[in-house]
């Protein structure tokens, strides 16, 4: 079972962004290795692969709740990365990022679409939509 967990979380992980599983191992793997395992099981195998939403409903729904916290820049510069790579669009993540400044504050909706900005350019200069 935790095998199929394992398996299951990582090729969610990389449908949203081929590297990311890696990367997130390379940074954990000297401090919490378990961490690592536990995030992939639970955040990716458990419950983004559930089918009850589209990876693009749940990117933006993961995007909102993010910019809401306001204190999680690195998970929010890969969740507007993952919402462009299963299909959403720049303008509907701004859309969203400027209603968060309606239930977040301005202040977060503001620095998420710094972020935001941030990802567009790098994305421009890798060629990537």
């Amino acid at each position: 079972m935790e095998e199929t967990r394992y398996r299951r979380g990582l090729e969610t992980a990389r449908k949203l962004d081929t590297e990311g599983p890696e990367r997130l191992e390379a940074a954990l793997k000297e401090v919490a290795p378990d961490l690592y395992r536990h995030i992939v099981e639970f955040a990716f195998g458990d419950i983004l692969s559930r089918p009850g939403l589209d990876p693009k409903t749940r990117e933006i729904a993961t995007v909102s709740a993010l910019t809401a916290l306001g204190n999680a820049q690195p998970q929010l510069r890969f969740h507007l990365n993952a919402a462009l790579n299963v299909g959403s669009t720049r303008a509907e993540l701004a859309e969203v990022l400027m209603q968060m400044a309606v239930y977040a504050g301005v202040p977060a909706a503001l620095n998420a679409l710094y972020l935001a900005k941030e990802v567009f350019e790098e994305r421009d200069a890798k060629g990537l939509s």
